[in-house]
């Protein structure tokens, strides 16, 4: 009995034994993983439905957080015995540093290169791993951009790789569709990168007050800037001298003083205006002798008392003295004095026009001569801004062409006409002078100021134009961010002739194109925070 009970409990434990190695085994068949090559092999084909189900490029839907989508995916292209569904798998690096696609033993390599170059594709092919002559594979690139009719490259060989047909245009942010042949089999792939774009709805677009317009035609003003200084009127603005010289007794204004035509301005005691006020008035005594003698001549010769003969030079007397009187008289008119009697050296000093004194160079006590300059007196109601035009320039200037001058210092802004060109051009700086006058009612135009001269040379209408405040600077790239359904995306463009509102397009958007124009740069700095990707 003790037996049978002791072959039960053995037969038990073996039991026990041989179903935990079953279950161990099981578990350890279950849990193995699949290699990369078994997942590919045995992987979910992308049926047509699947693939009709993909959100399209620039769709909402669409995963722009990624760089790629699935390596392949099914085209309605023609079947035929050879060709293979595609599989769904995780894009690698190639050994070229391009995106590789694999499709059963047969591979592509896509780089897009711009060392030293423009921007082109470059394709690699491979069979089990090994590089194929390039030329043994037909290759057909297609990209689809956001607001853009597809592109198709086609390539040629050169080297070990096949070369693009044509430059890929920046941003490199587009859906590509590789389309290989091979020893008479058909293989696509197809990925997606993105770069320089950001989705704003149009609420946010409301909420941020960012204008959109529409690209197009415009009318552009040819401008050419130049720069200037404001000058006094030289036309209005003389030095004071003393005419005379002598000792300045006193002076009754200073620099920045308004003066009228007329004020006494200083005084000069002086010896020269003495001894032509004492010639006067002995002068004017000899007149008066003169005049008494010839009247009692011509009483004599009417009486028949005295000859005519004396009668008669007692009226040439009379003549010469009073010739020689209005000479000294004119001497002291000359020099601005007056024929005083009391002060015989006093001499005054007048402004001779309406203005403000802008140079002051005398002061009591000072010796003075005829030929210093005592004062600079300027009328600033008007102003002269001369401005410098360059050789190339000059015949683009002409007179009563409308300019806008700006102070460089503050805000300040005023127009005028060209009112002369210079006629030569300087030997050492090859530039020439053009002079514009500028009302100064306020006196807000010093002389010295500082200016920047805009002249309008010309309209045109150019058939493609945008916003100046669209254009940002992106990169090394001068962009406006276009806007399609609800993303926007830098378009870097060739930009031609440009006033202050609008600026050509050569090249980057078309006619029609919608863009970001007031605020646009609240959408830059939202592509900085997400990061402008430039994934080769």
């Amino acid at each position: 009995m003790q037996v049978i009970q002791k072959t039960k409990q053995f037969v038990a434990i073996v039991a026990v034994i041989a179903v935990g190695i079953l279950l161990a085994l099981w578990i350890l068949n279950t849990d193995k993983p699949q290699t990369n090559e078994e997942s590919h092999r045995h992987g979910d084909e992308a049926t047509p439905a699947q693939v009709n189900d993909r959100p399209k490029h620039g769709e909402p839907g669409h995963n722009h957080d990624k760089d790629h989508l699935p390596s392949s995916v099914e085209k309605n292209v023609p079947h035929d015995e050879h060709e293979h569904h595609e599989q769904p798998q995780e894009i690698i690096k190639g050994p070229h540093g391009g995106k590789l696609f694999t499709q059963e033993d047969y591979s592509v390599e896509i780089v897009i290169f711009e060392k030293n170059v423009s921007p082109e594709f470059r394709i690699y092919t491979y069979q089990k791993g090994k590089a194929l002559v390039p030329d043994a594979s037909i290759v057909v690139v297609t990209l689809e951009r956001l607001g853009s009719e597809p592109q198709e490259f086609h390539f040629t060989k050169e080297n070990d790789y096949l070369k693009s047909d044509a430059v890929v245009e920046e941003p490199h942010s587009f859906h590509v569709n590789i389309s290989a042949k091979h020893n008479n089999k058909n293989y696509l792939f197809a990925y997606e990168q993105t770069e320089a774009r950001v989705n704003i709805t149009d609420k946010q677009l409301m909420l941020n007050n960012i204008e959109v317009l529409t690209a197009g035609p415009a009318s552009i003003q040819s401008v050419l800037n130049l720069q200037g200084e404001i000058k006094l009127n030289a036309d209005k603005s003389l030095y004071v001298v003393s005419r005379v010289g002598g000792i300045v007794e006193s002076v009754s204004v200073n620099a920045g003083d308004k003066v009228t035509k007329g004020q006494v301005l200083a005084t000069v005691s002086s010896q020269a205006i003495a001894d032509i006020r004492s010639d006067l008035l002995a002068a004017q005594k000899r007149v008066d002798l003169a005049r008494a003698t010839y009247v009692r001549e011509k009483q004599l010769w009417e009486e028949k008392i005295s000859a005519q003969q004396d009668y008669l030079q007692a009226q040439n007397d009379l003549q010469q003295a009073e010739i020689n009187a209005q000479r000294i008289q004119q001497k002291l008119y000359a020099v601005g004095a007056g024929a005083s009697s009391k002060e015989l050296t006093r001499y005054e000093i007048r402004s001779p026009i309406n203005g403000i004194i802008t140079h002051k160079q005398v002061s009591q006590g000072q010796v003075v001569s005829e030929i210093d300059r005592l004062y600079e007196i300027s009328d600033l109601s008007t102003v002269w801004a001369e401005m410098t035009i360059y050789a190339k320039d000059i015949n683009m200037v002409k007179v009563g062409q409308k300019v806008t001058v700006k102070a460089t210092a503050f805000a300040a802004e005023a127009t005028g006409t060209i009112a002369y060109v210079g006629a030569l051009v300087g030997e050492q700086s090859r530039t020439a002078m053009a002079r514009v006058i500028l009302n100064n009612p306020n006196r807000t135009w010093l002389p010295g100021l500082p200016v920047n001269v805009a002249l309008v040379s010309d309209e045109v209408q150019v058939p493609l134009a945008v916003s100046v405040e669209g254009i940002q600077t992106l990169r090394d790239w001068s962009v406006v961010f276009g806007r399609y359904g609800e993303y926007f995306e830098a378009r870097p463009l060739t930009l031609g002739r440009r006033d202050d509102k609008y600026v050509e397009v050569l090249a980057g958007i078309k006619a029609g194109d919608r863009y970001a124009a007031g605020n646009s740069f609240l959408i830059k700095a939202d592509i900085g925070k997400a990061g402008a990707s430039h994934d080769h």
